[in-house]
């Protein structure tokens, strides 16, 4: 059944993102897809035949383009997913600082910008949930990936945050934690496979939920967060 509703994916094209736009179209959703690479974004439409699906051009970086492309959406948002995301290895980072930097302009700067201009619009009475998607490499600073970390827990604090100013508008927040995805992000990395989820799993979760706050998929990852979580310190270092 369609429905005069919109979604607004925010790097639409990452795995998780196109399967979630899959979901929400089948209930009838407008789809407003942003990311950089309008050919990806175009071809995905035409190979899924989504009629409701409309690209648009959005770089989570170039932060003062973000004013202009918000109060140029076509419909502005019931639901938005921030599914921007940017990977870089601790050793990379170690001897290339740009790097570092453009996935904290990519996991955390760009989308506090984007979001804060989107939330706190007032006007748009039809906000109903946001959506960002974070990773228990945010719980607890590792050795084997503290750069990345600590891009992750940033957006989540922000998100926590964001969600008991938002409270009071009854606007749900989302913040999920999510362990390993097979998904383009993750491709190469030494990762171990039974703890994989599928991309389709993940989304029909985002989708489907009614509930607000922090949700771990996968009762496996449900655990390892709460020994992440709680490990002593001295233990906890001694993790890859």
């Amino acid at each position: 059944m369609q429905t005069s509703k919109s979604i607004l994916i925010l790097g639409a094209n990452s795995d998780v993102a196109r399967e979630s736009a899959i979901l929400w179209h089948a209930q009838g959703y407008q789809i407003y897809a942003a990311s950089r690479d309008m050919e990806a974004l175009n071809q995905f439409k035409i190979k899924g035949n989504l009629t409701r699906f409309y690209p648009l051009f959005f770089d989570a970086m170039d932060v003062d383009s973000h004013s202009a492309f918000y109060r140029d959406l076509p419909h502005k948002p019931n639901i938005v997913l921030y599914a921007a995301g940017f990977l870089v290895q601790n050793d990379e980072c170690f001897w290339d600082f740009q790097s570092f930097q453009k996935m904290v302009c990519t996991n955390y700067i760009g989308a506090v910008s984007i979001l804060s201009k989107i939330c706190f619009d007032t006007y748009n009475t039809g906000l109903e949930r946001v959506i960002g998607l974070s990773s228990l490499s945010g719980i607890r600073g590792r050795k084997s990936n503290f750069y990345y970390g600590s891009t992750k827990a940033a957006f989540s604090t922000f998100l926590e945050g964001l969600s008991q100013e938002l409270s009071g508008r009854k606007i749900k927040v989302n913040t999920f934690v999510l362990g390993y995805i097979k998904t383009k992000i993750n491709d190469g990395l030494r990762l171990n496979k039974s703890l994989m989820m599928e991309p389709q799993f993940v989304a029909n979760i985002i989708v489907n939920t009614r509930k607000s706050g922090t949700l771990i998929p996968d009762m496996r990852w449900k655990l390892i967060y709460l020994l992440v979580r709680f490990l002593p310190k001295s233990i906890l270092a001694k993790l890859p």
